[in-house]
């Protein structure tokens, strides 16, 4: 099975004993081939349809810590943000209205935005973008402690963030979320959200609950977007997708009962397509519009067009 968008960055992680010895990550970051993915809300740098890997040397004094990445065989691969962090304040809850973000701008000249790499780059340097975007990210939206609301410090080579105050620390953020076909024979069922274009149709997908198994999600998200009982529920792959920092763990379920009509507002539509449908949509024609091919959504409907669910 072809490899999902967004995985097969090859870096060895160094997670483990080293990323706590200080002389160890400072001999990583005054490495001569240590090199930085360099990304802001521009976008990351790219050259042509190539990342552009920024020689660390070259960015000193750096805009701010860089986070390791990990080692490949060239040697260090880090990430950097390269708009300055603000100031930390000593009342974090007036930042922003309601702490919600703004959309990024357009990526810039010379800049990728995520969904763009997901068309351009490698399989390889796709992964690596992922991989530096969400944890550029999540340092940037983690700045302050939940337990005392200090200002926290980049840990462990950026891997962890420590707060001084109360010694909590803090690891990175990654929000599991369930994404399931639903099939009954040769027909497919699919659902909308109101903000898509028109026509397309998906996946069912929803985060997974506080004590809740991915089986649990699976069944009770088919419940409340569709109304339906799903059964025979068989894991097929995961994918990251950092919009901001979700990991897609993608399900096959078979139809046991019920009629449309799910109890949740979320979707627009819900309904059941044919396999001549989804097969005509597979080839970018009819009216159904399927989700782009660097969704895993994609690669499970493609998968049931080929019989391996």
């Amino acid at each position: 099975m072809e490899a999902n968008t967004f995985t097969g960055a090859l870096l060895d992680r160094a997670d483990d004993r080293r990323r706590r010895d200080p002389a160890w990550l400072e001999a990583q970051r005054e490495h001569p081939a240590a090199r930085a993915v360099v990304g802001g809300t521009a976008g990351l740098r790219v050259a042509g349809a190539r990342l552009e890997l920024v020689a660390l040397a070259e960015l000193r004094p750096p805009p701010a810590e860089p986070v390791l990445l990990g080692l490949d065989e060239q040697g260090p691969l880090f990430a950097l943000d390269e708009d300055p962090p603000p100031p930390v304040l000593e009342r974090p809850a007036m930042i922003g209205a309601g702490g919600r973000p703004s959309e990024p701008p357009p990526p810039a000249a010379g800049r990728l935005g995520l969904r763009e790499a997901a068309a351009t780059l490698s399989q390889e340097e796709g992964g690596l973008a992922a991989y530096a975007a969400a944890i550029l990210n999540w340092h940037r939206t983690h700045r302050y402690c939940a337990n005392c609301g200090a200002g926290t410090e980049p840990h462990e080579g950026g891997l962890t963030r420590l707060c001084p105050a109360c010694g909590t620390q803090h690891h990175p953020r990654t929000d599991p979320v369930v994404i399931m076909l639903v099939s009954d024979g040769d027909r497919l069922l699919l659902g909308r959200q109101r903000a898509w274009p028109a026509g397309r149709y998906s996946a069912l997908a929803g985060f997974v609950g506080p004590g809740e198994s991915l089986e649990e999600a699976v069944t009770r998200e088919v419940r409340e977007e569709a109304g339906v009982r799903v059964t025979d529920l068989a894991y097929v792959s995961s994918q990251p997708w950092p919009f901001p920092a979700s990991l897609m763990l993608g399900f096959t379920s078979e139809w046991a009962g019920g009629e449309l009509g799910g109890i949740d507002d979320e979707l627009q539509d819900v309904r059941w397509f044919d396999r001549p449908e989804v097969q005509a949509a597979a080839g970018e024609s009819g009216r159904l519009l399927l989700p782009p091919r660097s969704a895993i959504a994609r690669r499970l409907i493609e998968g049931w067009l080929a019989g391996r669910s």
